[in-house]
């Protein structure tokens, strides 16, 4: 039998329901590891996610470029990764607006994490 972990305050777990309901986002973010699809979501985001068929909620996640709201909306970090970069953005980017502190503080805190 599986042991049901309790839930951590803040966060959204990354479990089966989550991966139902964030396979469009999550498959559309993987389309992202192709130069093409990258430059053919930037020329055009809302085809791009009508494409995928996104729902209401994950493509106003999306245009807001909310990583929280994404996670929520059932984005899986890893596929997210490849969203963000297109903006130039890092995994450090990601944990700072997942945390609200700036990127700064958030690379403070791991490297004290860290010691």
């Amino acid at each position: 039998m599986a042991k049901t972990l309790a839930p951590i305050p803040g966060t959204t777990p990354f479990d089966g329901d989550q991966a139902r309901k964030g396979y469009a986002l999550n498959k559309m973010c993987f389309s992202f590891n192709d130069a093409d699809n990258r430059a053919a979501f930037k020329a055009d985001e809302e085809g791009y996610m009508r494409r995928y068929q996104l729902t209401d909620t994950q493509a106003a996640a999306i245009r807001g470029r909310n990583v929280l709201q994404l996670i929520d909306a059932g984005g899986n970090a890893y596929y997210l990764a490849k969203f963000a970069g297109i903006f130039g953005l890092d995994m450090q980017d990601i944990g700072a607006q997942q945390t609200g502190l700036t990127k700064d503080e958030f690379k403070a805190r791991l490297v004290a994490a860290g010691q």
